[in-house]
């Protein structure tokens, strides 16, 4: 039977790949595909995100040097695969616009209310640099430390202060002149 959580491994017991991972994985898979949905806002490229970095993992759980930082090494591959998900995305999009005419009428804009809010933060959000937005998912949805968000980006803690702290402002102002338009 399967834990809600993942049992620490005692002094001097191993796990196999297959028993961590499966572990692992009943406890931390909705929130790291929470995590890549808000990075990506697309839940079925999250999912495949997700299930790519827990097979990357099994490849290489031999290596892993010390398994209680399986997680944080997930969380990272994810925030990683999530960043080239993204990249791949742009490059389609660019071919696509340089394949197809421009549109005869831009769509009008919509009211902020009720679910258009949560739109409106998600749409102020992806306006964010990428490393911003990366610490503010991490910060405010999986709840990490500055230390915690440092290790899954492998950047100093001063800089997810420095991007925490860019980020919000910025988001700030994306929302506010998104109010100033209704």
């Amino acid at each position: 039977m399967v834990h809600a959580e993942a049992r620490a491994v005692t002094p001097g017991e191993t796990w196999d790949a297959d028993a961590a991972l499966e572990q692992l994985y009943a406890a931390h898979w909705r929130t790291l595909v929470r995590l890549s949905v808000l990075l990506l806002r697309d839940q079925g490229a999250a999912e495949e995100v997700v299930q790519d970095a827990f097979v990357a993992m099994h490849g290489r759980w031999s290596r892993l040097r010390d398994p209680d930082k399986a997680l944080a090494y997930l969380r990272q591959a994810v925030v990683n695969r999530s960043r080239s998900a993204l990249r791949h995305r742009g490059v389609v999009e660019r071919h696509a616009a340089r394949q197809a005419r421009p549109p005869d009428e831009a769509p009008a804009d919509e009211g902020i209310s009720g679910a258009g809010r949560r739109s409106a933060v998600l749409d102020a959000l992806r306006q964010l640099p990428e490393r911003q937005r990366e610490v503010l998912a991490l910060r405010y949805y999986l709840d990490l430390s500055e230390a915690e968000i440092a290790d899954a980006l492998g950047i100093a803690r001063g800089s997810v202060k420095a991007h925490a702290s860019r980020g919000s402002a910025t988001l700030r102002a994306l929302l506010a002149d998104q109010q100033g338009d209704l």
